[in-house]
């Protein structure tokens, strides 16, 4: 009789069976060999071993691996040569397509070097997977690390996973994805990098980089930073040999003086210059802008230098200086403009409209630095109220002074004044007041052929509200006036001289009293018996001709008209004293 129950001894056969089973499984692993097991986990190679298994054959193992062929010519093309390697394992139950290499293993193709601590070695294709400490040279000038290389003998392309690094020479690239074309000697990268040199540090989400040329590409998010400026653009190409970027594209240039925008052009990084295309534009912190169809700059120097349609904007003292050729210098805050130059002065309400052969600009350095302007020759200008000609010209922003040298003519509604210099002296949007102090002749025109005349060797003119109010006249006076009757109608003509004269006005240009001292002679004549000799003062000449009408009116210079004011007797009396 047992001793168990029945139904623990129906537990026990189960037991007894599955112990049995195990037995059995066990027993037939053992007879299929342990590697299913040791391959459990592992990463596959980029060839997967066949599903059908054959016949177990023996597994090669081999220590100490000599060179491959040691007595081939190493530099046949595209012929891969494994040099050494602590263990190679060649396992055809796993695959008969390569073997496993671990520790130290080294090959060669071509003169190129590759070291790892592991690998699959495919011969047959001439291909190899390598891993851990990856480094690959070509003598003594390009080197390559990376944990990981898949390269293909089929089309010779080595693709650098995770922690890549190139070095050549002194330029260094960082990425996480290259790959490296065997055949072109060309790297590049496509999830983001950077190349790094002597001067510069260059990113982008795309790059490229070709070891033989020097020459480097990069595509989108492109960040060019060295300790002077940053560059942004999203096309580049770059020299790590001369430092020389080829901009083509749109871009910006940050640095502390400076922006500059542009889309087409090259930067040496090693001159600091550059030479830009496609209307580029330079912005200074000090609010002055420099634009041309083409534009070179020097950073080291401060000079920006435009051709063809310059423009230099200066938003702090509300002017614009252009033409067809200038220049700006950043660092002696100087500019200069010529072929067909033009400046122009917007603080004042109404613009001021300047065109001369050449005008330049600068700071005049003092105790209280000032701003100058000079225009010369063949100035002319245009302003809604005033408008003048003259030989060259100087206006001084401290002073609010403009200089008239040589063959002035200032016209001011139906007035003309004429000298050999002329100062007139501004107050925000008005004229205070002119100075003639080598000799000089007014003109009112009043209707038909009459004008009202004075010339003196000095006149001084004051102005309120845009209207005369005084005349002081000193040496040399002579007057031609058409006194207006109450009927408003001109019936006499008045000429007289004296040495000095002084003119009081009311508003609306009606005089109030006129005082001539100390010895006075002249006439009064009706204007029928009148001569037409009498109604000019000698070198009087109305020259509204040369007026110019509106802003365009500046660069028309008409030269038959302005060759009757070189030969007046203005003129000749001037050069006889100089």
């Amino acid at each position: 009789m047992s001793r168990f129950p029945k139904k623990n001894n129906h537990r026990l056969g189960h037991k007894v069976r599955n112990g049995i089973l195990c037995l059995l499984a066990i027993s037939m692993l053992s007879a299929m060999g342990g590697n299913a097991w040791a391959q459990a986990g592992k990463k596959q190679p980029r060839v997967q071993a066949k599903t059908t298994i054959k016949a177990r054959k023996p597994v090669t193992r081999q220590n100490r691996i000599t060179p491959q062929i040691p007595t081939a010519n190493r530099n046949q093309k595209n012929k891969i040569f494994l040099e050494r390697a602590d263990v190679l394992v060649a396992d055809e139950n796993i695959s008969r397509d390569y073997q496993i290499l671990r520790g130290n293993v080294e090959f060669s193709k071509s003169g190129t070097r590759m070291y790892c601590d592991s690998a699959y070695f495919y011969d047959s294709t001439n291909s190899l997977d390598a891993f851990g400490h990856v480094k690959m040279n070509q003598g003594d000038t390009l080197f390559v690390y990376a944990d990981v290389l898949y390269y293909s003998g089929v089309d010779e392309i080595a693709q650098l996973r995770y922690n890549v690094r190139l070095e050549n020479r002194d330029v260094t690239l960082f990425t996480d994805s290259l790959d490296y074309d065997m055949v072109e000697n060309l790297g590049y990268y496509f999830e983001g990098g950077k190349i790094v040199d002597a001067k510069n540090e260059l990113s982008s989400v795309y790059g490229q980089y070709e070891p033989d040329t020097k020459n480097a590409e990069f595509l989108f998010d492109v960040e060019l930073l060295n300790d002077d400026y940053v560059m942004h653009t999203d096309t580049l190409h770059y020299n790590t040999d001369t430092h020389i970027a080829d901009i083509v594209g749109r871009t910006t240039i940050v640095s502390d003086s400076n922006i500059i925008y542009t889309s087409r052009g090259w930067y040496n990084t090693d001159a600091d210059n550059a030479t830009l295309y496609n209307r580029s534009l330079i912005v200074a912190n000090n609010g002055q802008k420099l634009t041309g169809d083409t534009v070179y700059y020097d950073r080291a120097k401060g000079y920006g230098e435009a051709f063809g349609n310059m423009v230099l904007t200066d938003s702090v003292h509300s002017s614009i200086l252009d033409g067809d050729y200038g220049y700006h210098n950043e660092k002696e805050n100087r500019s200069f403009a010529t072929l067909r130059a033009r400046a122009r002065e917007y603080s004042k309400g109404d613009t001021l409209y300047l065109h001369a052969d050449t005008i330049s600009t600068f700071l005049e350095e003092g105790d209280d630095s000032m701003r100058v302007m000079v225009a010369t020759p063949r100035v002319r200008f245009y302003r809604v109220n005033v408008q003048g000609l003259c030989d060259s010209m100087t206006v001084t922003e401290r002073d609010s002074m403009l200089n008239m040298y040589d063959h002035c003519v200032l016209w001011k509604s139906n007035r003309q004044i004429t000298g050999n210099v002329i100062h007139v002296h501004g107050n925000d949007s008005t004229v205070d007041y002119a100075l003639l102090p080598d000799y000089g002749m007014m003109a009112e025109h009043i209707g038909e052929t009459y004008y009202n005349q004075l010339a003196g060797k000095e006149i001084k003119a004051y102005f309120e509200n845009e209207e005369l109010r005084q005349l002081d006249v000193n040496g040399n006076v002579q007057l031609i006036m058409y006194p207006m009757e109450e009927d408003s109608t001109y019936n006499k003509l008045v000429d007289a001289e004296s040495s000095y004269m002084k003119i009081l006005l009311k508003p609306k240009q009606e005089i109030e009293k006129i005082t001539m001292w100390p010895d006075v002679t002249g006439n009064v004549t009706p204007l029928y018996l009148s001569k037409r000799s009498q109604y000019f003062l000698k070198g009087f000449a109305w020259y509204e001709a040369l007026r110019p009408k509106e802003p365009d009116d500046i660069f028309i210079y008409p030269e038959e008209e302005m060759q009757k004011l070189m030969g007046t007797e203005m003129t000749k009396r001037r050069s006889v004293r100089r």
